[in-house]
């Protein structure tokens, strides 16, 4: 087996980044499910496009420290998670002490190990852009998904050209000094230079992801923004959080592996 050098020690470095933010990961705007009702517009939003009867296997990739596994849990799932960090799996475990159909395990997204055509769907939040090997990933959740099972890619742009987005983040930014904020801490610098080593290095688009995926295999694409989610963490969320939505045009996509 030939190894990609310069691919392992990068992924090395999307491990330890993500092991840095695991701690305080829960208290970064809009990934903690903070604002009331906001569980149940992921639910329906999520569940819309799983379009699986309770009881159906759920893969979830990166799940972070078990927020989005929440969800799928709530839709009655029975999930099977895998993440590349100790430090996360360790909180989603605690998170889920008592649930009865999870099972959280380390692996890695772009090469699951998991049997095939072994699961219903596959769902995925903020993954896909440190994808270092997209070939092998979309080839691999299409061996593992049965025959009609979806995927579910929840991302976004993370490629912040724009000035005006520029001007939002750094006034947000102010303004959590000046409340007094302890601000959920980046290391901007390990961020920027994962992003700019990775495949979608000049940004995700739905529309992109979208022909890489039917080129693997996949059809019945549906795309959606995440307004009905957004709105409601808008309710109460203080003015600088609500500068930062909108800057990673965030979109939920999903697809079918055809039927046998």
């Amino acid at each position: 087996m030939i190894i990609d050098r310069q691919n392992f020690v990068l992924k090395e470095e999307i491990r330890e980044y993500w092991t840095r933010r695991a701690e305080t990961f829960d208290q970064s705007p809009f990934h903690g499910m903070r604002a009331p009702g906001e569980k149940e517009a992921w639910m329906k939003l999520i569940g819309s496009h799983v379009d699986r009867q309770e009881g159906a296997d759920v893969l979830e990739l990166a799940f972070g420290t078990g927020e989005i596994t929440a969800v799928l849990l709530a839709l009655g799932y029975r999930v099977t998670g895998l993440d590349l960090v100790e430090s996360m799996l360790a909180r989603a475990k605690a998170k889920h002490a008592t649930a009865k159909s999870l099972s959280l395990y380390l692996g890695d997204a772009e090469d699951t190990r998991e049997p095939h055509a072994s699961h219903d769907a596959i769902v995925m939040r903020h993954l896909v852009w440190t994808l270092v090997d997209q070939a092998a990933a979309f080839s691999d959740w299409f061996r593992v998904v049965r025959p009609g099972g979806r995927i579910v890619v929840i991302d976004g742009n993370f490629v912040e050209k724009s000035l005006i987005k520029r001007l939002r983040r750094r006034l947000s930014t102010f303004l959590e000094r000046l409340q007094g904020t302890s601000a959920h801490y980046i290391d901007w610098a390990a961020h920027n230079s994962i992003l700019s080593r990775v495949y979608f290095n000049t940004g995700l688009t739905p529309e992109h992801l979208r022909k890489m995926l039917q080129n693997a295999g996949f059809e019945d694409f549906r795309i959606d923004n995440l307004e009905p989610v957004r709105s409601v963490q808008r309710r109460k969320a203080r003015l600088s959080d609500r500068l930062k939505l909108g800057l990673s045009e965030s979109f939920i996509l999903s697809c079918r592996k055809p039927n046998a």
